[in-house]
């Protein structure tokens, strides 16, 4: 248990820092380096366009990995998402500017950021399968604390790469060239990743479906056709921890550097702060559903986000590093109440032949419509109605996730069959 606790983690963390250096990388000089043509507004929204598309392509993803995770096995779908996933996050740092390659910069870029979409759809449910499927009953709640901890870390480290070269390098260097080191790094821990989920075993539930040779043929359409109710309900549940993460990160470090003036250093260093928040409310949620309930927990988590979310902008406002670090981190740690359940909550609404297809559907469809949108949407609406529309925004979607987690049963006593 403890290898898969560790392998199921830095898979995760690592292609979640993949993941948010390319959010913490559009927020900044994307916009600049791809699209130099734009007035500041629209090239922020394109730039946020391109962060959007890996979103859209991550239910495609789930159904292409979920499809071999449900019929060949967990371990070899989860080895062959962090290659993808890892690659293409790569060569992001190897793409030349608008200004070498013109059109075709941006062209490539949409299509490596695809990519990265069609990896990341398979990586969360493998691996929240990985550490549920081998854990005990009574314990699936905290083994799947430690793939939803992955985002926290890897969302850390990827803030911590920036800031570190921010403050070592000039605005120009920066610009130039720096803001490529992260996305290179990925080649290394690519060879991390793969080094420690190779020495996995498939887990047992599904080890028992090979031998009994129940795999179903395709597994997407039976989860539309048999957990169509689970799918949706479990999507929207979902909607509020994306919303929540990508507005209080990715918009909010556009936001704050653009429109309010604080510095690039300032709001890097901030939002290493806000992440302890989302560790620490993803891992007291998640260890906690094995006795209080998954549901339980998921709904007090929404619920504090449609509380926070008028609060999150007022506090921004002030300039006041305290005040800002307080409003970031309390919607990530709204975030982290909501998310740390999810790690078993998704993964057993659905069974055992369908599970890595449905669990990863659920999650990803509510990443379309929680996290590819809210960048977009916060940054028209603050254009528009000021900054406090954002934060009513944010409460909407909380409204929508508590309303579709009412709907859903408990499922910590289920048996995964």
């Amino acid at each position: 248990m403890r290898r898969v606790a560790v392998a199921s983690f830095i898979g995760t963390a690592i292609e979640f820092y993949d993941f948010y250096i390319y959010g913490t990388a559009a927020a900044l000089v994307l916009n600049q380096a791809f699209f130099p043509t734009l007035d500041p507004v629209n090239a922020t929204l394109a730039s946020f366009s391109t962060y959007a598309v890996a979103f859209a392509a991550r239910p495609l993803g789930s159904v292409i990995f979920g499809h071999f995770g449900d019929r060949v096995g967990r371990k070899s779908v989860l080895v062959a998402s962090l290659l993808l996933m890892g690659l293409s996050t790569a060569f992001v740092g190897l793409l030349p500017g608008y200004g070498t390659w013109g059109i075709w910069a941006p062209l490539l870029l949409i299509l490596l950021r695809f990519l990265q979409g069609i990896g990341l759809g398979g990586e969360w449910g493998g691996a929240a399968l990985l550490a549920v499927e081998h854990a005990p009953r009574g314990r699936r709640g905290l083994y799947a604390a430690f793939p939803q901890l992955g985002p926290s870390v890897g969302f850390f480290a990827a803030t911590g790469v920036f800031w570190l070269l921010s403050s070592g390098l000039d605005d120009a260097a920066f610009r130039s060239w720096g803001w490529r080191v992260p996305f290179l790094l990925s080649f290394l821990l690519v060879g991390v990743g793969l080094f420690v989920r190779l020495k996995i075993s498939e887990t047992p539930v599904f080890a028992r479906v090979l031998d009994a040779q129940e795999a179903g043929k395709v597994p997407a359409a039976d989860v539309l056709r048999r957990h169509p109710r689970e799918l949706l309900l479990g999507a929207g549940g979902m909607i509020i921890a994306y919303g929540l993460f990508y507005t209080a990160t990715t918009y909010c470090l556009s936001y704050a550097t653009g429109t309010l003036g604080i510095s690039r250093n300032t709001m890097l260093g901030l939002s290493l702060v806000a992440c302890l928040f989302l560790a620490a409310g993803t891992w007291l949620a998640a260890t906690r559903s094995d006795g209080a309930g998954r549901r339980k927990l998921v709904l007090l988590g929404s619920g504090c986000a449609v509380v926070w979310g008028p609060a999150l902008f007022p506090l921004l406002d002030t300039r006041q590093p305290v005040l800002v670090a307080l409003g970031i981190g309390g919607a990530l740690f709204c975030m982290g109440v909501v998310y740390g359940p999810m790690g078993a909550f998704l993964p057993e609404l659905f069974g055992t032949t369908v599970r890595y297809s449905g669990a990863s559907l659920a999650y990803n469809l509510g990443g379309v419509l929680g996290g590819a949108v809210a960048p977009l949407v916060a940054t028209r609406l603050q254009s528009s109605f000021g900054s406090a529309s954002v934060g009513w925004y944010v409460s909407a979607m909380a409204v929508v996730s508590l309303a579709c987690v009412l709907a859903l049963p408990e499922t910590r006593e289920r048996d995964l069959g």
